[in-house]
């Protein structure tokens, strides 16, 4: 064997090496790069079912204090049985929806009968006047202002992980692991007018 048939041997041999120690660096930026986008939607994933969550939470609060507002309302209007049972009905309603849909429409509906409740009251000097229709009423506005912003942070968690979800090379990702696209929590147009609660 001649020094340029060993040169060139030993040139092949260490640029294989080197070939395969650029494919191995490759393939593990590769998996690291698979390893970061997933356990990035998953935290995605999970400030969704967090955000979720809150809203839930102000739901059930709002849901708790309808009956005491009904109640006060009834002891001063007890010929306004519509309402009483538009907004019974769509408080069960709310409770009874499972989806994020149904629960932004039992939400919208709630909130439309709560906006008649009020309207009722109006016509009531006295009710207006009460204490305990008050309190109801701030408590009732603080709940509606809670929920406006876990709605707005759930929504916001929904963008960041479905942008996710979509763009290039997270796209690759969510397909191989079967991440999907999660909804908005929408309110219909009428809903988008705030309820009014008037304070004396």
């Amino acid at each position: 064997m001649t020094f340029r048939n060993f040169i060139k041997k030993t040139l092949l041999t260490l640029l294989g090496e080197i070939m395969l120690w650029v494919i191995v660096g490759i393939f593990l930026l590769f998996v690291l790069i698979i390893v970061i986008l997933y356990n990035r939607f998953i935290v995605l994933r999970n400030r969704i079912d967090n955000a979720w969550a809150q809203i839930d939470v102000q739901l059930k609060r709002r849901y708790d204090l309808i009956p005491n507002l009904v109640e006060t309302v009834k002891g001063y209007a007890k010929h306004e049985k519509k309402v009483f049972t538009e907004v019974t009905k769509a408080r069960t309603a709310l409770m009874e929806a499972k989806t994020i849909p149904e629960k932004a429409k039992a939400n919208n509906m709630l909130s439309e009968t709560l906006k008649s409740l009020f309207a009722v009251a109006e016509n009531y000097p006295k009710l207006e006047a009460s204490e305990n229709f008050k309190m109801l009423q701030e408590e009732l506005a603080g709940t509606e202002s809670k929920i406006a912003y876990a709605r707005q942070a759930y929504n916001d968690a929904v963008l960041s992980y479905n942008n996710g979800i979509q763009q290039f090379p997270g796209s690759i990702v969510a397909g191989l692991f079967n991440f999907k696209s999660r909804e908005f929590f929408k309110t219909e147009e009428k809903e988008k007018e705030s309820i009014a609660v008037k304070f004396d």
